[in-house]
């Protein structure tokens, strides 16, 4: 059998679960650095730092979803030439020490730009990431394993919350220490790069054959997690033609070989998803603390009811986990994208603090489970030479509309949160039945 048969054949493996921890911990780590801004501009439009605005801090949010649609576009196309494990590490250190800086930004512009530079990393890190581990994954939980690690982004968004809610409102330059906080990746990096491994399938196709023997026989010899037994068969419907497949490196595809026939309608569907869950989520969550105090909430209990709406997320991480190994990725991805349409409108229609923490609760339980079947999903849908550009693309067009988000909702203020979640359930909605038109790739190999 080749490489990619043997790892689709194992059980999860405690090879796999320091796999799945630490990249998890790095993607916390850049949900940690996305959540805290939702705090930071809040508090930097009451205190009137620098002459801020809501417009102004727009603009602040939006310029590290400037920078991540470009590191998600270009991250995956270097993935695919120098490895994944190679810009995993360098992208958790640009963005690392980037957020440290920000704290020490005088100037708006000069924060503004340290943010797309912050942008640049984490943009690229997350498929990055999830096309790592979706190379490791057993088919038949492959899945399961994806919607885990992004369960690692609740996680770090609760981190954020919690540094929003004590250490950002100490004082005018609770901000800065917020930020401060967030050059831990830059440390992280150098562990993250010393202790993953290299993708398989990835060295396979460059002929680096010894390094990959070498990768599968630690996995193959490590011990099973959960009691599952040795080495089990996997229930994978072309086993038998991949095992038969020679294992020859081959020449790096075009990444015009995207919008290939085969592949054409899929990177479409795919982009067009990613572009109105960023949308919404991003439109949502980023201001949520502000939309909060321009309700009359004061601005620390605004930054509870926040906390309290994070709790939510990792439950609706559990059931996608659950949900996208026993109903297909297809039907988890469409049912948590209608839930999410749903929680939107009606938290568009609440206005006492108990129907916003509701609602809110809901949205989160819905949202973040679609996008653990979005980024389970979206590695499938492209081979191993194009998996990271095809990743990345996605991604990257999808920041499009996590760049737009955050500048239109100051505009909308004026109409009131009903109106603009009213707009946040429709492109669910949208996202929703444009899933129709995915293939289901439930157990079946990468290959």
């Amino acid at each position: 059998m080749n490489h990619a048969a043997r790892l689709d054949r194992l059980p999860f493996t405690y090879k796999h679960g320091k796999l799945v921890l630490g990249s998890g911990f790095g993607w916390a780590l850049d949900a940690m650095d996305v959540g805290l801004i939702s705090f930071i501009i809040a508090q930097l439009v009451k205190s009137g730092w620098q002459g801020i605005d809501s417009t102004t801090a727009g603009w602040i949010a939006s310029a590290g979803f400037i920078g991540m649609a470009i590191g998600a576009t270009f991250g995956g196309l270097l993935a695919d030439k120098i490895g994944r494990r190679q810009v995993f590490a360098l992208t958790l250190l640009i963005y690392g020490l980037a957020t440290g800086a920000s704290g020490l930004a005088g100037t708006v512009a000069v924060l503004i730009a340290l943010r797309v530079v912050v942008g640049l990393g984490l943009g690229a890190e997350l498929p990055v990431a999830s096309t790592l581990v979706s190379e490791f994954a057993p088919a038949r939980i492959r899945g399961r394993i994806i919607v885990v690690l992004e369960a690692f982004w609740a996680l770090g968004w609760l981190f954020a919350a919690l540094i929003g809610y004590f250490v950002v409102p100490v004082g005018d330059n609770g901000w800065r220490w917020a930020l401060a906080l967030g050059a831990v990746p830059a440390i992280y990096a150098l562990v993250i790069r010393m202790g993953l491994p290299e993708s398989v399938r990835f060295l396979g196709r460059k002929g680096r054959f010894e390094q990959a023997e070498k990768i599968v026989e630690d996995f193959e010899s490590s011990r099973p997690m959960f009691n599952q037994g040795a080495n089990v068969a996997p229930e994978i419907a072309h086993d038998a033609h991949i095992a038969a497949e020679p294992e020859i490196p081959e020449p790096p595809a075009k990444v015009s070989a995207l919008w290939a026939t085969g592949l054409r309608g899929r990177a479409a569907v795919i982009g067009l998803i990613w572009f109105f869950v960023n949308f919404s989520y991003y439109g949502a969550f980023i201001w949520l603390p502000s939309l909060l105090v321009m309700n009359g909430i004061a601005i620390t209990k605004s930054f509870g009811y926040t906390l309290i709406i994070t709790l939510a997320q990792l439950p609706g991480y559990a059931c996608a986990a659950i949900t996208i190994e026993k109903w297909g990725r297809r039907p988890t991805l469409i049912i948590f994208l209608a839930g999410s349409a749903i929680a939107a409108g009606l938290f568009a229609f609440a206005f006492e603090p108990w129907a916003i923490i509701a609602a809110g609760m809901t949205l989160s339980f819905f949202n973040l489970g679609a996008w653990g079947a979005l980024y389970a999903t979206t590695p499938e849908l492209f081979p191993t030479d194009l998996r990271g550009a095809g990743s990345g693309w996605a991604a990257g067009f999808g920041r499009i509309a996590s760049i737009i988000a955050p500048l239109i909702v100051p505009a909308l203020m004026g109409l009131g949160t009903t109106w603009l979640f009213f707009l946040f359930g429709i492109s669910f909605l949208v996202a929703c039945f444009l899933s129709l038109l995915l293939p289901e790739l439930k157990g079946q190999s990468l290959e």
